[in-house]
């Protein structure tokens, strides 16, 4: 898919309003994510954003503006950091997916407090640049993922959304995270479908085959059920936070175990010349990296253990 064709189909799809998280069709919202993953990993990563914007400006009670394609840029790093000084944002922000493609981002302010801030990205004068030649790999390459470096752009007090600390303190931060996990599972079941309408047939490309299609129907099982438990206590934090750990887990395992068997059933050929294999089985490897891996099992096991000590 070209740029201009990510962007149109991704402007297509947003036009579409998706359930919010709690909303009593959460399993829909996870369904939904789950096919735009399955369509097309950059259209995923973009919609996913947009819609994750969406939910959280409709917890701090905001209004979406009309038609904006909307970003969530909250990645923090110890040597880009971003500063609002009064009614400026200065300092450096990595890892913003969507850079010159969104049009407004809600972005994450680390100093002097932490804050969330709804930036229109609009015009040449915002004094904001991007640099997104730190971007080595093809996957994601069409989603311009950069560096955007602030240098003095100026914010309105009407801007900040929530309270110090609101987007980390918010009841719907990790009803919030299970939505990744549903694209990477979408990711998962785009390589099963290639793999069902090939040809090959053997015992050991068949029993690889069955195995990929249990673990997709597992993930698949694994969001509605999240999405169903979100529905039922939409204002449990606790449950919330070890609901997503366990979510995110089992996905991005089930997502790595479609990964190896599909090399391992149709060997280097689609992954050196399939162009659309090879794209997806990418992109898939890199986007379960927004796992945090045994960092993610370590807060889950401390979660379990402070709800079984309370």
């Amino acid at each position: 898919m070209t740029r201009d064709a990510l962007i149109s189909r991704v402007r297509e799809a947003i036009a579409e309003p998706v359930p919010l998280p709690g909303s009593g069709q959460t399993v829909e919202r996870h369904r939904r994510l789950f096919e735009v993953g399955c369509e097309d990993l950059s259209l995923a990563r973009l919609i996913e954003a947009h819609w994750d914007a969406v939910a959280i400006l409709a917890e701090a009670g905001r209004e979406v503006e009309p038609g904006a394609l909307y970003g969530v840029w909250a990645a923090e790093a110890p040597d880009k950091v971003l500063r609002r000084g009064g009614v400026f944002l200065s300092g450096r922000k990595p890892f913003c997916s969507g850079a010159g493609i969104v049009d407004r981002a809600l972005v994450t302010v680390k100093e002097p407090e932490p804050r969330l801030i709804d930036v229109d990205l609009r015009g040449r004068d915002r004094g904001i640049r991007f640099d997104d030649s730190a971007w080595r790999t093809t996957a994601f390459a069409e989603t311009k993922t950069s560096l955007a470096t602030f240098d003095a752009a100026a914010v309105e007090d009407s801007d900040v959304i929530g309270e110090t600390g609101f987007y980390l303190r918010r009841r719907g931060f990790w009803h919030g995270a299970c939505g990744p996990a549903a694209c990477w599972a979408g990711g998962a079941a785009g390589l099963l479908q290639w793999a069902l309408e090939q040809a090959r047939h053997d015992p050991h490309t068949l029993a690889h085959l069955g195995a990929m299609s249990a673990t997709v129907w597992s993930m698949q099982a694994a969001l509605r059920t999240a999405g169903d438990e979100i529905d039922a206590a939409w204002d449990d934090c606790e449950a919330a936070q070890i609901r997503a750990l366990h979510l995110r887990h089992v996905v991005e395992e089930g997502c790595t175990d479609v990964i190896r068997r599909l090399a391992r059933a149709y060997g280097p050929h689609p992954l050196a010349m399939d162009e659309g294999v090879a794209r997806r089985y990418q992109e898939l490897d890199l986007y379960v990296r927004q796992s945090h891996a045994e960092r993610d099992l370590e807060a889950l096991g401390r979660a379990l253990r402070k709800v079984k000590q309370s």
